[in-house]
């Protein structure tokens, strides 16, 4: 699972939260266009820049256990 950390949410304050991690989901033609795709707060997947986040990786015990309590 690719994850990303909101580092910034300049004029996105409602769609996206700084601190929070969220799911980078596979879209090749954004990553050619320096923007990722996330589920935003909405619930919807929208482009971003990729300069609001920031990669993170985290062991993945761990990982499983955040996203099965998630859902």
């Amino acid at each position: 699972m690719n994850l990303l950390i909101c580092v910034r949410n300049d004029g996105y304050e409602a769609s996206l939260e700084p601190r929070k991690l969220y799911e980078k989901l596979d879209d090749p033609q954004a990553d050619s266009l320096g923007m990722v795709r996330v589920v935003d707060e909405s619930g919807q997947d929208y482009l971003y820049s990729a300069q609001l986040f920031e990669p993170i990786e985290i062991p993945a015990q761990l990982e499983g256990r955040l996203f099965r309590r998630a859902a």
